[in-house]
Order: C-alpha cells, then structure tokens, then sequence
C-alpha cells in the first residue's frame, strides 16, 4: 500500500469560498493545507498591482516551476491528505500544467455575476481572465480527459446551503472519508493563511463554520463594463455547472 498523501487540487476562481473550504479540510485534523501557492508567480510574471504586492512576492517561490515541484512532494507534517487551495487565473499561459495530472482534481465554482460584484469591491480594472473562468474550463478538460470522466464539481452556493451533503458527496469523489470536524472550526487567522490575509480574509477570520447562503448578484446589479464580461463568462460556468455532483439527497 503506497504512503503517499491523497494530494487534492481545489481549483476556484476569486470571492468564491475557497478559503472557508480551506479551513473546513484543515479542521479535519488528518489534512494539511496550501493557500494559492503559485500567487507570487502570478503576479511577478504578470506585473498586476494587488493588495500587499510586495508581501506576497517576498512570501513565495517566483519561479512556477519551482512551485509546482513542491505540489507533488511530500505533504506537510507528512499528513495523510494534502488541501491545495489553487486559483484558476494563476494559471497563465507558459505555467505549465503537467504536475496537475498527479492529484485528485476538483472544481469550486460561483455564478459569475455574483464573482464580478464581489471582485470589483476590491479591484477597479480587470479581464475575463482575472476570474479564472477560462483557465477553470482547461483545467477541468484536462482533468476530464485524463480520467475519462467529470471531476468533481460543487458550487459554493451548494456547500453553504447542505453544508454536510455537498462535503460528505465531494469526499466520496475524492475517496476520502468524511468527518462532521469539517462543518467548524475556531475563528482567528491561520499560520497556513497566506500573508495576503489581512487584505481578502477579514470575513473567513471571523466565522467557525460555512455561513448560510448569500443572496448572490444578478446581471443587472452590474454596470456595462462588467455585464460584458459576465456574459462572456456565463458560458464556461454552465458548462462547469453541469457537471455539479448531484448525488445529494
């Protein structure tokens, strides 16, 4: 029997709740986690100004490569299952994607008109790219077509509403036990938060669980700039969608 960590790949886009999912996996208490490590590559081959740029560059590896060498190394504290909470946009063209095809692949997904209200409460200027949709479909294909098979998909809509059927269904697809330790956790920050946390987490820091749905934004609670790209968008998340795990009861 291999001693190898189940390393899994949570792809999601941004102001989804994938770092709820990533305290939820780190509750479990058998899982180690990674806050999007390919951030500081992202944006030292980019040149986009985030919040805490300089931090964040200064915080990690700059070299794609190199991250995706620690990927499918060993798990941290040598933990059993290993939580790599990734961002689809991260994923630019010349990062190579090679090292994905090792881990258990899975997909968070958003509406993205509820993404693009959300994301420009915190940036001004962006592109269909900076919400990950088109990468999250090329990452999903090229899971796809190596298993022969959907990944997994869940929405985040669906985790906040059946907190413990999507989670308990999302495991099974990973083959994984499930653990009700998944549903709370403590508030406060966490040594495994990226330094970027003061910037994007005032939220998740004070929760101790997945919090009740959202009343989430439609198209026309966007102006024209982003309606243009929410219907770009719309396209590549219901093709996501319609591979959402629906073995829920």
């Amino acid at each position: 029997m291999s001693d190898a960590p189940t390393r899994i790949a949570m792809w999601s886009g941004p102001r989804n709740i994938s770092t709820a999912m990533m305290r939820s996996f780190e509750a479990r208490g058998d899982c180690a986690v990674s806050d999007e490590p390919f951030y500081a590559a992202y944006l030292a081959a980019t040149g986009l100004d985030h919040p805490m740029r300089a931090e964040v560059l200064a915080s990690q590896p700059l070299d794609w490569r190199e991250v995706a060498r620690a990927m499918v190394g060993p798990a941290p504290g040598a933990k059993p299952i290993w939580y790599q909470k990734h961002m689809t946009q991260h994923m630019i063209a010349g990062f190579g994607r090679e090292w994905s095809d090792g881990l258990a692949n899975a997909f968070l997904i958003r509406a993205p008109e509820a993404t693009l209200a959300s994301y420009a409460q915190k940036r001004v200027h962006f592109t269909l790219d900076e919400i990950g949709l088109p990468a999250q479909v090329a990452l999903f294909e090229r899971a796809a077509d190596r298993l022969g098979k959907a990944p997994p998909v869940i929405e985040g809509a669906d985790v906040l509403a059946r907190p413990a059927q999507t989670l308990s269904a999302l495991c099974r697809a990973l083959d994984i036990p499930y653990t009700p330790k998944m549903l709370a956790w403590a508030p406060g920050r966490r040594a495994s938060d990226g330094v970027w946390a003061p910037a994007w987490y005032d939220s998740v820091e004070r929760s101790t669980g997945f919090g009740p749905p959202r009343t989430e934004a439609t198209l026309n609670d966007l102006d024209d700039a982003l309606k243009r790209i929410a219907e770009a968008a719309r396209p590549l998340y219901e093709h996501l969608a319609r591979h959402k795990l629906s073995s829920l009861p």
